[in-house]
């Protein structure tokens, strides 16, 4: 190499990024930062694992490619990295989603980094079964350890209102799943949240080699958060109803009908603002929020800025109202 040509490869070496391993061993990422080139350096030698320096040297023995000169000249760009932590098991990117601007982990990639973990067992109890009287909800208790740490418990649950349509059959199968990964998310310390918790899976179109989420371009705008869905709307429309068949059953049984009794009208509004809202009501608030991806403190704000009140201060007739609220929300 004649001096012109080292001094067009030391311009270019001075922004590039060197890691260093160990004595003599260093990697150099690229000029567009997509890869890392290895360098060895010591006993006399220098090599680099580029596709320029491989293809040369044969040619000029004294070729240095930009990545080793980077090396030599330090550049005040080589920065030590710790060895000890490179095998650490981490969540491969492949198992990240995301939905809106947020991440989700899937339930195979944190199956996948338990195993890098040594897992040693999962145990899953059914610990309520599916009933009218539960409002067919399961309920299970995952238990999870590895060789050297746990156990891990943790609870998932799958109803009706909770699960998408497609998997509203299987509500025993889904609330294993989430027992299972809410534990899983704990032993390998991956704090955001599976997309299998999560109550609707609309977004996601299966494909038979892998999962792939709908662009803003190929899916309905009402597919994304803040619209509902054709299921939300369905399952809205049954909530609803369920609410207003509970608002009509007396809660007197000694209450006459209203062609036996007629009730002062004044008298009426007092008791509607000051009784209690159904168990219906409450079920309807937290599934419209869930699926409006509205947490606990987030929904008692939006109650608190419209009705002036505290939430745990709601009645019947403004739990109603709200529930309207939520429905039309954008």
């Amino acid at each position: 190499m004649n001096t012109n040509e080292i001094a067009k490869r030391n311009d270019k070496s001075e922004k590039l990024k060197v890691f260093r391993l160990q004595d003599g061993q260093f990697y150099v990422e690229s000029a567009e930062g997509k890869i890392c080139y290895k360098v060895v350096i010591g006993n006399g030698t220098k090599s680099c694992s580029c596709a320029d320096y491989t293809t040369r040297i044969e040619k000029d023995p004294t070729f240095l490619c930009k990545h080793i000169l980077a090396v030599i000249n330090g550049n005040g760009n080589i920065r030590n990295v710790d060895i000890a932590g490179q095998g650490k098991p981490r969540l491969d990117e492949r198992f990240i989603k995301i939905i809106d601007g947020k991440e989700f982990a899937l339930y195979a990639g944190l199956l996948d980094l338990a195993h890098q973990n040594h897992l040693a067992g999962i145990e899953v109890e059914l610990v309520q079964y599916p009933a009218k009287d539960n409002e067919h909800t399961a309920v299970c208790r995952a238990t999870i350890s590895t060789e050297s740490a746990g156990p891990y418990i943790d609870f998932g649950d799958a109803n009706p209102v909770n699960c998408n349509s497609k998997v509203a059959k299987h509500l025993i199968r889904m609330a294993s799943t989430r027992a299972k990964a809410r534990a899983l998310r704990d032993l390998t310390n991956v704090g955001i949240t599976a997309l299998e918790e999560l109550g609707d899976l609309n977004d996601v179109a299966e494909d038979d080699s892998r999962s792939r989420f709908k662009s803003r371009k190929e899916a309905k705008p009402e597919q994304f958060k803040g619209g509902p869905t054709t299921d939300d709307r369905k399952e809205e429309k049954k909530q609803t109803a369920k609410t207003a068949e509970a608002e009509r059953k007396p809660s007197d049984p000694e209450d006459k009908t209203a062609g036996e009794k007629k009730k002062d009208p004044k008298a009426s509004d007092s008791a509607a603002a000051k009784a209690k809202p159904s168990t219906a009501q409450v079920k309807a608030i937290e599934s419209l929020a869930e699926r409006r991806g509205i947490n606990g403190e987030q929904l008692v704000k939006i109650f608190t800025d419209k009705f002036n009140k505290p939430y745990v201060e709601i009645s019947a007739d403004e739990a109603k109202n709200f529930i309207n609220y939520l429905q039309h929300a954008a």
